[in-house]
């Protein structure tokens, strides 16, 4: 069995201004608009809902399938997440297209200047599941994350023929897609991720109500920010897990990703959704302590110290032992 993680692979290119934008922008002029920003410094960071999920799961000592399109310059992130145990075979390499990439200058009051470059990621619709499944084995789960719309379209829908147990995480993509979209991309999944806001979307453009949705997906997950997060099944099932309380957030880019990470990793080792929740949260503030989605690291005793205080002994004598191949 095997966690297959279909979804964006992507690079952070951060800079930063140290004056302000406006003192450079003449009003009545902005439709001839060409200026140019010394900047003092530039920040490059792995990135993508796919991979920051497989760096996470790689951490926890799983062995991830990461499924998603890249460019050629992909190498050296590629040897980056192999090396964190993530199987990186089944990426689709593009011939013409760069990796998908996000430029970003902020200035010193915080205004910013971005682009996003979606590149390869558009080439994920040409993926094929069963060809990958086959080299695997039988998926404990496929996630699809916020990926080109039609690889989303194309992953669930070929995850309906074939019968293979889809988690559905579209995230970014509810801000942009339509109900008809949202409702193909949820309908039938054995786990539905959201967060707060995005569980409003979801029932305002679907047209469903939360107990529609529910009645259509097996469990929703439905992260709180710091308040922690919430599980609904369709049997019943009614959860609410607080997350840390030690915590000194830094950056919270990655964070749910890192949730998803460790709440998947819990369910594939058979432990239920309260313990799924507690090591997800944990996961989560390792992520939010530092800046960049995969720059925080991993050790057993500290893993387990912050659980005990968190959730409990008991917490820590059920996921404990499936820690034990981490790092002192």
């Amino acid at each position: 069995m095997s966690l297959l993680i279909t979804g964006s692979i992507a690079t952070d290119h951060l800079m930063s201004f140290p004056g302000k934008f406006a003192d450079s922008l003449v009003v009545d002029q902005l439709d001839k608009l060409s200026v140019s920003f010394l900047v003092e410094d530039l920040e490059v960071r792995r990135g993508g809902v796919a991979a920051n999920i497989c760096f996470g799961l790689g951490n926890l000592g799983l062995s991830p399938v990461l499924i998603g399109a890249v460019g050629e310059d992909f190498v050296e992130y590629r040897s980056w997440l192999e090396r964190h145990g993530v199987d990186c075979e089944s990426v689709h390499v593009s011939e013409t297209r760069h990796t998908a990439r996000f430029v970003c200058t902020s200035d010193s009051a915080m205004a910013q200047i971005a682009s996003f470059y979606a590149g390869a990621m558009s080439e994920a619709r040409e993926i094929e599941l069963k060809p990958i499944v086959d080299r695997v084995g039988a998926p404990t789960y496929v996630l699809i994350g916020a990926n080109d719309p039609d690889g989303m379209l194309r992953h669930t829908e070929e995850c309906r023929q074939r019968g293979y147990p889809f988690v559905a995480d579209p995230s970014q993509q509810l801000a942009f897609g339509d109900g008809a979209l949202i409702r193909k991309l949820i309908d039938g999944a054995d786990i539905l991720f959201s967060n707060e806001y995005e569980a409003a979307l979801i029932t305002s453009k679907t047209g469903w109500t939360e107990d529609e949705v529910r009645s259509r997906v097996g469990t929703w997950v439905v992260t709180l920010g710091a308040k922690g997060v919430r599980v609904d099944s369709e049997n019943g099932e009614q959860i609410e897990v607080s997350a840390l309380s030690d915590v000194t957030a830094v950056e919270p880019t990655g964070v749910g990703d890192a949730f998803r990470g460790g709440f998947l990793a819990a369910v594939s080792w058979g432990l239920d959704h309260t313990r799924a929740c507690q090591l997800g949260c944990l996961i989560a503030a390792y992520v939010v302590e530092c800046v960049g989605t995969q720059e925080y690291s991993l050790s057993r005793s500290s893993m387990l110290a912050r659980l005990e205080q968190a959730y409990g002994a008991e917490a820590v004598a059920e996921i404990g032992p499936l820690l034990a191949h981490l790092p002192e």
